[in-house]
């Protein structure tokens, strides 16, 4: 039965974004069948087989093992704090985030991730179909935030049109940054944090290009990552990477101060109504249709829904930590489900992100993104219940 309501969910999630398509007759259906083959054979490897349990293991202690040494930095400059019991989440996990960024500016500036980026993405592309851009920008997008995943192509943004600008803002959207990683996992369980990552590329690639079907000539289908780093030495790479980490640390600390009190806010004006009432009941509600067709069972639904809505209005780290304390309490599959879903950046402040980001790259095509925003995170959200559906059947 749990079998039969995925797979229902991941043709209702397709359907929908066919009834949006915006080019329904070029829509290119193999791609879309060789993605979701391949999202249901890693689903399948990592959670069925011992040798992807062992795969999930080793990543997850690698991660670990950053995480630790990441853990000596923080406790270096914050040490001598008398924290209470439970730490502070800043300091825990949010600070985890300068270390895992300058990681992943040292890794570019040695060109090492724009290489391996590329070639998976040129591969994804091959076997698939899908424009080289594309499919870079979904590989890049699952190690760099909305922003750089954007900037890194952006010598190739005077060759995008709507549809293909449509497609890269979605993998923006529906996938998360390698350094954030890090942090979700200090919240959330491991495997699922991790298979989540090359799912929801796949996922946002298939209902873009559902929704915004392009055919790309040869001579316009070209990666260049000469220009992803402008470091000139590993030291100035580790120092930008750190600046850039505490950057995002303090966005994220910001975001969380004010949607969590206005959460606050809304849910006080709610129970003026309406006693006893909460934003999150009301999204749980409104979400339990399709927590349900997703395999989770109907006395979790609705709690599961409303940490799914929390998400889309606010964002994942407002979810992830309203979801934590209930992970003793609810169903493994449910926990498995939840945790893909929101493991991604599809939520209204997303919107204002790219199309920001956009428009320093090229303020005319910005105008485009801001058109079509709304259905860029419905795009989104249909993502990651695809994502979390394919779990749903393996769970």
């Amino acid at each position: 039965m749990g079998i039969l309501l995925g797979l229902l969910a991941i043709a209702v999630v397709l359907g929908t974004a066919y009834l949006m398509s915006n080019d329904k007759k070029n829509i290119n259906y193999k791609a879309i069948g060789i993605m979701l083959v391949f999202q249901l054979l890693i689903t399948l490897f990592m959670f069925k087989t011992e040798v992807g349990q062992a795969v999930i293991t080793g990543i997850s202690a690698g991660f670990n093992k950053l995480i630790e040494f990441g853990s000596e930095g923080i406790n270096f400059v914050v040490g001598g704090f008398q924290l209470k019991e439970g730490g502070v989440f800043f300091f825990n996990v949010l600070l985890l985030i300068v270390f895992f960024a300058t990681l992943l500016s040292v890794l570019t500036y040695l060109k090492i991730l724009p290489t391996i980026i590329k070639y998976i993405g040129a591969l994804i592309s091959k076997v698939t179909g899908l424009p080289k851009v594309e499919s870079f920008n979904a590989v890049n997008s699952i190690f760099f935030g909305q922003s750089e995943a954007l900037i890194a192509i952006r010598s190739q943004f005077h060759h995008l049109n709507d549809n293909r600008l449509y497609i890269v803002s979605a993998s923006a959207m529906g996938s998360v940054s390698a350094s954030i990683v890090g942090a979700y996992l200090q919240m959330l369980p491991a495997e699922y944090v991790l298979v989540a990552l090359p799912l929801n590329m796949f996922s946002a690639l298939m209902i873009a290009s559902v929704i915004a079907p392009v055919n790309v000539p040869k001579e316009k289908d070209i990666v260049d990552i000469k220009d992803v780093s402008n470091e000139k030495s590993i030291f100035e790479a580790m120092g930008n990477g750190a600046l850039e980490g505490g950057k995002i640390a303090l966005i994220v600390a910001a975001m969380l101060i004010a949607f969590i009190a206005s959460l606050e806010l809304v849910n006080w004006l709610i129970q003026l109504i309406f006693v006893g009432t909460t934003l999150q009941q009301i999204l749980g509600y409104a979400l339990a249709p399709i927590g349900l067709l997703m395999g989770i069972s109907p006395s979790e639904v609705i709690q599961a829904g409303s940490i799914m809505g929390t998400k889309i209005v606010t964002n994942e780290f407002v979810a992830m930590l309203e979801f934590q304390p209930l992970l003793g309490q609810m169903s493994e599959k449910t926990i498995g489900i939840v945790t893909v879903f929101l493991t991604s950046f599809a939520n209204f402040s997303s919107i204002g992100i790219i199309a920001g980001t956009v428009k320093g790259i090229d303020a005319e095509k910005a105008v485009s993104v801001s058109g079509f925003g709304m259905k860029l995170l419905i795009g989104a959200t249909l993502a990651s219940i695809l994502s979390a559906s394919v779990v749903g059947i393996f769970l």
